[in-house]
């Protein structure tokens, strides 16, 4: 019942919303990994904005095997791009940790997507840019994103979207399949992202969309993840004292 057309068209209206609102003339800046989420992502915005107006970022760590994707993107788009080794910023950090302080394994896999994403908002700053976040709702349900890196973002066209939905965009869009089609890998360890899930897209996007799914392990894999990484899709908390602002009075 997906409508790749349909739905394409209208996030590349609210995309021309967005800058109109946000950023009149400014740029799209993101980082491109050559996976399908950032490939369609930054082909939405050339779509929505003109391929002048949208920098890539391509931020290997030390050697990246598969950057080759990352250029053919930017090549088959068009767009501006700059390449950014984060290895000397990731070790730099690691470094100048305290010895008294072990980082844990999760703040290691964490912080490479954070250094980016940092590194993304310093060229976004540099060239007039809104950074565009690549996430899609699959990962979001199940909290397969980093917070602060590449959870992070300034405006987001595909967090209602799931994997399946995503590849449709992308192929609507002309996207070369051997990006749409990428096997996502975290990484990190090597290891695909459905590895480290436990379970499939597919069957986790049948499951978002109808309520259908054969394994009731899987099942409830998947609630216990969504409940454990809500906080990732939430605002952060604040603490409210009571006292009136002038936004409340003009409520």
């Amino acid at each position: 019942m997906f409508d790749a057309q349909k739905v394409t068209e209208a996030c590349v209206r609210w995309i021309r919303d967005f800058f109109e609102e946000n950023g009149p003339g400014c740029n799209a800046v993101l980082g491109i990994s050559g996976g399908k989420d950032s490939s369609v992502a930054a082909a939405l915005c050339v779509r929505a904005l003109g391929r002048e107006r949208v920098i890539g970022v391509l931020m290997p760590n030390g050697v990246q095997h598969d950057i080759d994707m990352a250029h053919l993107l930017c090549d088959h788009l068009g767009i501006e791009h700059y390449v950014v080794n984060i290895h000397d910023a990731v070790e730099g950090l690691k470094a100048a940790v305290p010895a008294e302080l072990t980082l844990s394994i999760q703040s290691l896999t964490n912080l490479s997507p954070r250094i980016r994403m940092a590194t993304v908002y310093a060229v976004s700053q540099s060239r007039n840019g809104r950074v565009v976040n690549t996430c899609n709702l699959s990962e979001d349900w199940v909290g397969y994103s980093t917070r602060y890196g590449d959870a992070a973002g300034d405006f987001s066209p595909m967090s209602h979207l799931t994997v399946q939905e995503v590849k449709a965009v992308g192929r609507f869009l002309g996207l070369p399949e051997v990006l749409v089609e990428k096997v996502p890998i975290d990484g990190l360890c090597g290891k695909t992202d459905e590895d480290n899930l436990g379970f499939t897209y597919a069957v986790l996007d049948r499951y978002i969309r109808t309520g259908e799914i054969d394994d009731v392990a899987t099942k409830e894999r998947i609630d216990r993840l969504h409940r454990r990484n809500l906080f990732k899709l939430q605002l952060m908390p604040s603490f409210d004292f009571g006292i009136p602002t002038k936004a409340d009075e003009s409520d």
